[in-house]
């Protein structure tokens, strides 16, 4: 993992915590986007943890460019953001630069590496609030449900149902496999195979795609 933050209390205090947090293990530091982008460049790493407001070259700058630049054989790194403010302005920009998370740095070290673990494994991770923000702004959006959506509602299982509404009601994979009694694991397995079933891409999708149907409301 590599941390980009201009703030060097920060950036230092929070790279001692996530290295002991493993498997988790820190291979550089940047103090500005442009530094960050040159150190993914040289280091490989696989996930990113930047600031969105830093000098010489912004987090959001840095990440649309170090993704649409990446030449080299090895994956592109996944980018987690994180700022001072959620506002809808940076998590949409940092969303279209390719961004997989966004925190705010509010969270707890213990949030943080779990979002950094959840987006190096390929998944998206957005702060609760910032989840709900957008899923409300889409789907308010949105028209009713089109044929393709009530059809796909025909391919699901209870237990496929069960697991949709709570993803949508904004559970972690531990937290369905607790309300459910299953292994975190098999919950992970499901949705899956709920979101291969739907066409669906990723949770938040998902979350979509169960309001729109009636499999979950609006709080």
């Amino acid at each position: 993992m590599l941390l980009a933050d201009d703030d060097v209390v920060v950036r230092t205090g929070l790279a001692a915590l996530l290295a002991r947090r493993p498997p988790i293990e820190v291979v550089g530091e940047a103090a500005d986007g442009l530094s960050a982008l040159g150190a993914a460049l040289s280091l490989r790493p696989h996930v990113l943890v930047m600031d969105v407001r830093m000098p010489v070259m912004d987090g959001i700058t840095a990440t649309r460019r170090l993704l649409s630049d990446w030449t080299t054989p090895e994956p592109r790194p996944r980018v987690l953001m994180l700022s001072t403010y959620d506002s809808d302005e940076y998590v949409h920009s940092a969303l279209r630069a390719g961004a997989s998370g966004f925190l705010r740095k509010d969270a707890s070290p213990d949030e943080i590496a779990h979002a950094v673990r959840v987006v190096a494994a390929g998944d998206g991770m957005l702060s609760p609030g910032v989840t709900g923000r957008l899923i409300q702004q889409t789907v308010r959006r949105l028209a009713e449900p089109e044929e393709s959506d009530l059809a796909g509602t025909e391919l699901l299982t209870r237990r496929d149902v069960e697991v949709v509404r709570l993803v949508a009601s904004g559970l972690s994979n531990a937290g369905i496999a607790a309300e459910l009694g299953l292994s975190e694991p098999s919950v992970k397995n499901r949705v899956t195979k709920v979101l291969a079933k739907l066409g669906l891409d990723n949770r938040v999708q998902l979350a979509i795609f169960a309001l729109k149907v009636g499999l979950a409301k609006l709080s």
